[in-house]
């Protein structure tokens, strides 16, 4: 059962586990990395690498790094279930690793781009018609 509650003039969304509420917060969200290594010397074996990644896709996934994709989760059971759909798609060769990790550990990632500075895109200005 979920539930939505104002504290101090936020809402947060409570579950119920265990006969008590507790707030959805860094600690119980997940984020699931997939790590693989696949195959890519044949033409079959490209579309096998392909269809995996294009699977990985459309269950939400989001390209960290090109044999790395991430998925965020609310909860462990959720985790749980994307996990599964990754164990169903399994191709026959390769290596694939899969890692949970929270959204408090997700947060403390650094990431580095090299010394040169990246150029990032600069946000377009929106024009206010009257």
């Amino acid at each position: 059962m979920n539930v939505l509650k104002e504290q101090q003039g936020k809402f947060y969304t409570l579950f119920m586990y265990d006969e008590h509420y507790t707030r959805l917060n860094q600690y119980r969200s997940l984020w699931i990395l997939v790590f693989f290594d696949l195959p890519t010397e044949t033409r079959k074996e490209r579309k096998i690498a392909s269809t995996f990644r294009k699977k990985l896709l459309d269950d939400g996934y989001s390209m960290f790094q090109f044999s790395i994709y991430m998925r965020f989760c609310a909860s462990r059971e959720n985790a749980e279930v994307h996990t599964k759909r990754i164990k169903n798609n399994l191709p026959e060769h390769g290596k694939i690793g899969v890692m949970q990790i929270t959204d408090k550990q997700f947060g403390m990632m650094e990431l580095f781009y090299g010394k040169k500075p990246v150029e990032t895109d600069k946000p377009s200005q929106q024009l206010e018609l009257f």
